[in-house]
């Protein structure tokens, strides 16, 4: 992220899919260590890992994508959360994987800050860029068994 401009458009970002956008940026301006809690299918699913396969997959998908959309991880990592475009936790047929779309909450700390629980691995930068689900499928096939055709 690129400094206090790059967070103030990752809150923007995050707040815009908020019930009450402006409540929202409002609690993370007075208490920035705080967590909220956010709509999942409005302007991203978030597919949830096991910590086992979640950091690995991480660290492959950073080969197949430029640039991985942002990725949540909790204290421990015994979960991760990819963010990826709206509708594909409708789609997402996958064994152990948690699929949170339209009607699910994820909870979301503030950019760039770290809370004692929840906090980016890759943390939004405003843009809108979200993970490819085919790139995360390729790269939790890769984390799960070994590189791909290998």
């Amino acid at each position: 992220m690129n400094g206090d401009a790059g967070a103030k458009a990752a809150v923007e970002w995050l707040a815009a899919a908020a019930p009450d956008p402006v409540v929202c940026r409002q609690e993370w301006e007075s208490n920035p260590l705080a967590v909220t809690l956010l709509p999942a299918g409005r302007r991203w699913d978030v597919l949830i890992l096991t910590g086992t396969l979640g950091c690995p997959t991480l660290t492959a998908l950073r080969r197949f994508a430029e640039q991985p959309g942002p990725v949540l991880g909790d204290f421990g990592q015994s979960r991760t959360g990819f963010f990826v475009p709206p509708g594909t936790a409708d789609r997402w047929v996958g064994t152990g994987v948690r699929a949170a779309g339209r009607g699910s909450w994820i909870v979301v700390p503030y950019p760039g800050r770290r809370t004692g629980g929840v906090r980016w691995l890759v943390p939004p930068d405003g843009s809108g860029r979200l993970t490819d689900p085919v790139a995360l499928e390729l790269a939790m096939h890769e984390a799960a068994g070994g590189p791909i055709g290998g």
